[in-house]
């Protein structure tokens, strides 16, 4: 760290005072080669989140929290694929003030509730545990809609929409994205033979053994849904790490009725609305006793879907908690035994 401290201080030396922003970048990748250029319409904030909010709302705006890190390649695709798209670029400078916060800095930060604290801090306080995550605010600074994880351009332009035109009043996002399903899919739930047959019961009592339980929640009309069947689960280390789980396939809007893991009887959909599920597919761990402990509510590719099943398999969850950092350490591990990491395999 110390020596890391010393190299920038003597590159930030080494660029003339009137250089160009082009080489005060190179400069910074060169530091660091994690480092993801923010769009220059982003805010440069100081970081008053309250002055934030109350200077958005006289531009009849809202406040977009994007948590972030360096290295993070869902932050790449969402800096290089979504907002690079004039679309979504046109949307979100009319609607809102983009301020960046790094999951790990140490910049000071006056939080909606006028307490001072730092970036990292806020990100433990909020309870940010992927990266990118996006916290839309209203004009109180209370959360519209809150985005764990990436989201591809179709489904991004409709959250977008949902907060700009504050439906958050009139209906959920769960409800809005369903209207608005931009994506045509296969139009089939991909369930398998050694998938928990219907009706579902999820009681701990009612499966044998003691594995934990994996709820995939999903629809018919859901190309991700179909992409994460039979592009990802597809792959064989995935299937060996798929096997460690009772698998459970839910759709989302259902009248299918099924017991939960808590011994209540309901319809699918309401379960989904109950579990306040917003994205799909969604992958929801229970522990063997039927509680809740993990899930995902994002686009994923290969890598970080079995990171997250092995995450609950293994029982990492229980000694740490932080995702990011179980992922960081698990990337580490495999590179030291010679495995070659895409994290957008």
């Amino acid at each position: 760290m110390i020596r890391m401290s010393i190299l920038f201080t003597l590159m930030a030396l080494a660029v003339p005072l009137m250089a160009s922003e082009g080489e005060e970048r190179l400069a910074t990748s060169l530091v660091n080669p994690g480092f993801h250029e923010k769009p220059g319409w982003f805010k440069q904030s100081f970081l008053d989140l309250r002055e934030d909010v109350e200077e958005a709302a006289a531009e009849g705006k809202r406040v977009l929290l994007y948590f972030h890190q360096d290295g993070c390649p869902y932050c790449a695709k969402l800096l290089n694929e979504n907002f690079t798209l004039k679309e979504i670029v046109d949307k979100t400078v009319s609607g809102f003030q983009v301020i960046a916060i790094n999951l790990w800095g140490d910049r000071e930060v006056t939080g909606l509730d006028g307490e001072l604290t730092t970036e990292k801090d806020l990100a433990v306080k909020l309870k940010v545990m992927y990266t990118p995550t996006l916290l839309f605010l209203n004009e109180a600074g209370e959360n519209a809609l809150r985005i764990n994880g990436y989201y591809p351009p179709h489904k991004f332009t409709v959250a977008l929409d949902y907060v700009s035109e504050r439906q958050e009043t009139k209906q959920s996002f769960r409800d809005y994205l369903a209207q608005r399903q931009p994506v045509p899919a296969s139009g089939k739930l991909h369930q398998e033979a050694d998938f928990l047959p219907r009706p579902l019961d999820l009681r701990p009592s009612s499966r044998a053994g003691e594995r934990p339980l994996l709820v995939l929640m999903e629809m018919k009309q859901c190309s991700p849904c179909d992409e994460l069947h039979q592009s990802i689960l597809s792959k064989p280390g995935l299937r060996e790490t798929l096997a460690k789980f009772d698998v459970a396939l839910v759709d989302a809007w259902s009248a299918d009725r099924l017991t939960t893991p808590a011994g209540e009887t309901m319809a699918s959909t309401d379960w989904a609305e109950k579990l306040q599920v917003n994205y799909l597919p969604s992958m929801l761990f229970f522990d063997p006793q039927g509680r809740e402990v993990f899930r995902t509510e994002a686009y994923l590719r290969a890598f970080h879907t079995q990171a997250a099943m092995e995450f609950v398999a293994s029982g990492s969850y229980l000694e740490q908690p932080n995702f990011q950092r179980y992922v960081q350490s698990r990337a580490d591990h495999l590179r030291e035994q010679g495995v070659v990491i895409d994290l957008m395999e």
